[in-house]
């Protein structure tokens, strides 16, 4: 899996922020499942096949923390976010989204709906 910077042009992250780029069927499927925690600067941004409000629709089996949700539009704009709780089942957005930012709760705040997003390659370390 690949890394991408997170970089919100509509205000400034308080921090940088990378996120897993996950597109595959399994990478998508568990995504936090039976992790212990993530890192603050830290996340996963799954990619559905397309922007819909069935494939954006996320679980939390398995997931033994909170998370901070954004859903993202294929134009890159925050169509919604939430924090959505260890163990409650599924979690779907108002409008529909291509991408799921999936981060620490503290940081959704730096998130609001209609932010331009954009995803940036990541230097290989």
């Amino acid at each position: 899996m690949k890394n991408i910077n997170v970089v919100n042009e509509t205000r400034p992250l308080s921090a940088p922020l990378q996120a897993g780029y996950c597109v595959s069927f399994w990478c998508r499927l568990r995504g936090f499942s039976f992790r212990r925690t993530i890192p603050k600067d830290w996340g996963l941004l799954v990619v559905e096949p397309k922007e819909s409000l069935y494939y954006s629709t996320i679980h939390m089996f398995g997931v033994f923390f909170d998370l901070g949700i954004v859903w993202i539009n294929e134009s890159g704009e925050v169509v919604d976010h939430c924090v959505a709780k260890r163990w409650i089942s599924i979690k779907a957005p108002k409008r529909p989204a291509k991408y799921m930012l999936e981060i620490v709760p503290t940081r959704i705040e730096e998130f609001q709906i209609g932010d331009r997003i954009r995803f940036e390659q990541a230097p290989v370390n």
